[in-house]
């Protein structure tokens, strides 16, 4: 059960924006749609590689109050760290409405 004072840490949620990039294409980026209150947990990390650069993707429980589309498509931006969504689930129970985001952030 997650209390209204564990949701302590301020994200941003974003969506994203294309726009015709005049060669078929698109060019994307991200709008700021909402500002919420989360609980995040780091539940794994594992090494890697990202070009020359040697880093981390940590993986993250995020949990936020019910009441807004949260898809794949989003992102939550916390300051200069993204996470990129991996999947949503609604967490029903007494009280309350949380929605359930695992999530990845690249740490370098």
């Amino acid at each position: 059960m997650i209390a209204p004072g564990d949701l302590d840490r301020r994200l941003v949620l974003e969506a994203p924006v294309e726009e015709p990039d005049g060669a078929g294409g698109v060019t994307r980026s991200y709008a700021e749609v909402a500002t919420l209150w989360a609980a995040v947990t780091p539940v794994a990390a594992q090494g890697a590689v990202a070009g020359a650069a040697a880093g981390a993707i940590a993986s993250y429980r995020i949990v936020i109050r019910a009441g807004r589309e949260v898809t794949t498509r989003h992102r939550l931006r916390e300051g200069a760290r993204l996470y990129r969504i991996v999947a949503v689930t609604e967490r029903a129970g007494r009280g309350p409405r949380f929605i359930e985001i695992r999530a990845e952030a690249w740490i370098d």
